[in-house]
């Protein structure tokens, strides 16, 4: 253990006389003495102010942080930076970076000042919109940055049924927050998907297609569902609150987790700073996420799959009529896929997003990045529908 202490001599500091009730300038010299002293396990911070008079005892005062994993109260956040730590895609937890209480230049100038409570409730019972709770927690502790409660004020006011999902569903509302074309990415997916397999498995199965419908509808359903997890877990998404994170490996995974970015190429800004260590890991961690959707989603579909094609047997038999796939071994394949393909190719997909959103041409035309969305999704979905096909030929499920 290392100590070391200084001490600074203070003349001449002014005192209060209980007797007068007058402000002198005291000729007693006043010495402050800093002593620290660094463990193993601890670290203590001990000031120490002492008086030249004999009458006058020295104060101390001791600070002491515990740096062997104690837990940490943090004030409840609302933060600028995206990323999916465990929220469905990921967690609201902190990541890589400080929130809004530290602030900065360039939080200021992209996301507005922090409005502070009084602030909050002011707009707020001007628009006649109630606050949901982590939100109101955010605003009594460290305040909310003005573009995100007028974001959010605004889509409250939406039709239904978004005003009741951005109440309701913070997984939804924070994803709003941070990125408003969020859902116009998810329908032009959904769209897109749909149309493009529906090509991909016309191609692909030629003749057997209409034999085969049982299983190209089941593609369909399980993709859309797909598609919402795919958007969904690599959007960048408004951190409001403290994540609860439990002690012990388990409340450590979650911590980790919640560092990582969104997506591999999220895109920095003051205050949010990704590692490159944190990066390669968010791919594998979206990796594992994608794989269990698409195991869990195979499982789904095709079981809906196998259900109607044995249905359909039992009413009328017919020589076209192809086995009926393996269960697990067709949601082990959806999960493999997810887990490679579409994950390495979405994690690229928004990179390129991101850098045209943030273009300058893009930030003056926004139908700019609206279409390149449109264009690198299509050209996208087609690629992997037809990969999606040839992997389900090779590997004998399909």
């Amino acid at each position: 253990m290392s100590v070391c202490s200084s001490s600074f001599k203070l003349p001449n500091l002014r005192t209060y006389s209980h007797h007068n009730h007058d402000v002198v300038v005291s000729p007693a010299f006043r010495y402050l003495s800093l002593r620290h002293s660094m463990a193993i396990n601890r670290t203590f911070f001990k000031l120490q102010c002492v008086s030249n008079s004999d009458s006058a005892a020295p104060t101390t005062i001791d600070i002491s942080a515990n740096l062997a994993g104690e837990s940490v109260v943090s004030k409840p956040r609302i933060g600028d930076c995206g990323g999916d730590g465990g929220d469905g895609g990921g967690g609201d937890g902190g990541a890589g970076g400080g929130g809004d209480g530290e602030g900065s230049d360039g939080d200021e100038k992209e996301f507005g000042p922090i409005l502070k409570f009084e602030e909050v409730m002011k707009e707020t019972e001007a628009r006649g919109i109630d606050l949901p709770s982590d939100m109101l927690e955010a605003a009594k502790s460290t305040g909310i940055r003005k573009m995100f409660l007028l974001r959010y004020l605004d889509l409250q006011g939406s039709v239904w049924p978004l005003g009741f999902l951005m109440k309701y569903c913070s997984m939804l509302r924070n994803r709003m927050l941070a990125d408003p074309s969020f859902l116009f990415k998810v329908g032009t997916e959904i769209v897109i998907d749909s149309c493009c397999a529906t090509f991909a498995e016309v191609q692909k199965r030629g003749k057997d297609f209409w034999s085969e419908f049982e299983l190209y509808l089941a593609d369909l359903l399980v993709g859309v569902v797909v598609d919402i997890a795919l958007v969904g877990m690599l959007a960048p998404y408004a951190r409001i609150g403290q994540p609860s994170v439990s002690s012990g490996l388990f409340g450590r995974i979650q911590h980790a987790c919640g560092s990582l970015p969104s997506s591999v190429f999220e895109a920095e800004r003051p205050g949010c700073r990704f590692s490159v260590k944190q990066r390669i890991a968010t791919y594998f961690y979206k990796g594992v996420l994608y794989g269990s959707v698409g195991f869990g989603c195979g499982l789904i579909g095709q079981g809906i799959a196998n259900l109607i094609m044995t249905a359909k047997r039992s009413i009328k038999k017919s020589e076209e009529d192809i086995p009926v796939p393996p269960l697990v071994q067709s949601a082990a394949l959806w999960g493999v896929f997810l887990a490679v393909s579409s994950n390495t190719r979405y994690q690229i997909i928004n990179g390129l997003e991101c850098l045209v959103e943030a273009s300058p041409l893009a930030k003056q035309v926004p139908t700019i990045a609206m279409a390149f969305t449109v264009g690198v999704r299509f050209a996208n979905n087609i690629y992997g529908g037809m990969q999606f096909v040839d992997w389900a030929k090779w590997s004998g499920v399909q």
